[in-house]
């Protein structure tokens, strides 16, 4: 079972659009997918059609309760999720204090005595308070969604010392899986430089995988539905399967 948590400190990086149609793909592909929403916004948990409100997952966080008791279906074959709670917004404030609160997601899934899932995608919040500080300390590997434009590139360097601290104090055998360029717009000159400087200065850090900006990627969402079954030969759902094919291969090739 390999756990990603999928995270950038900018919101508007196409985490949960990752988050959920790479869940989706995988699922495709004949994997078992769990995804887990912790971020408050919830976002992901809404893509899928749970709008209403639950504490299931800060009750894993408060009450010391097993994920297994707040796992749902999506109706996707292959893909559970744990939705995400309003509730966890005052997570940091309920927490606080507490010794080893930055290690209740690990020891919840890292307990568990059989593994039901292929993979753990941990949709993060785009702030490092508790929740992300859970994810990263659970994870085997972060994958960093990351928008071709210039802003965007240039906080690049402060979430992977966020990335370098976390693995120093928390979690040892924590590594980056991979930065993935979003909303790539192949007309343009400015993404493909920056693509180009990415694969440059972050050598083997960069998936081969990029994804294309689309239309039917941003309608999505609008439908419930990931991208590769709102319009499954969309380009976006082309570029979600090869990220999907890519990651199962990094993981087959250890």
């Amino acid at each position: 079972m390999e756990i990603l948590a999928i995270l950038n400190q900018k919101g508007g990086s196409a985490k949960t659009t990752t988050a959920v149609n790479l869940g989706s793909a995988l699922a495709e592909k004949k994997q078992k997918v769990l995804l887990i929403d912790i971020d408050p916004q919830g976002s992901a948990s809404s893509w899928l059609g749970f709008k209403n409100p639950s504490k299931g997952l800060f009750t894993l966080f408060t009450e010391n309760g097993s994920i297994l008791d707040i796992v749902s279906k999506t109706g996707i074959d292959g893909l559970d999720i744990v939705i995400s709670s309003p509730w966890l917004i005052s997570a940091d404030k309920a927490l606080a204090g507490e010794v080893g609160a930055e290690a209740i997601l690990k020891r919840n899934l890292h307990g568990l005595k059989e593994k039901p899932w292929d993979y753990v995608l941990i949709d993060c919040p785009p702030t490092l308070g508790i929740m992300s500080l859970n994810a990263l300390t659970a994870a085997h590997k972060v994958l960093v969604p990351l928008e071709t434009h210039i802003m965007a590139v240039q906080g690049l360097a402060q979430l992977l010392n966020t990335i370098s601290t976390v693995k120093d104090r928390l979690n040892p055998s924590l590594e980056i899986d991979g930065i993935l360029p979003c909303r790539v717009n192949k007309r343009t000159r400015l993404s493909q430089d920056i693509i180009s400087d990415l694969r440059k200065r972050f050598n083997g850090q960069v998936y081969q995988t990029t994804i294309r900006e689309s239309v039917k990627l941003a309608e999505a969402p609008s439908f419930g539905k990931p991208i590769t079954v709102y319009d499954a030969k969309s380009s976006g759902a082309e570029d979600y399967r090869s990220l999907a094919t890519e990651i199962i291969k990094r993981r087959k090739g250890k």
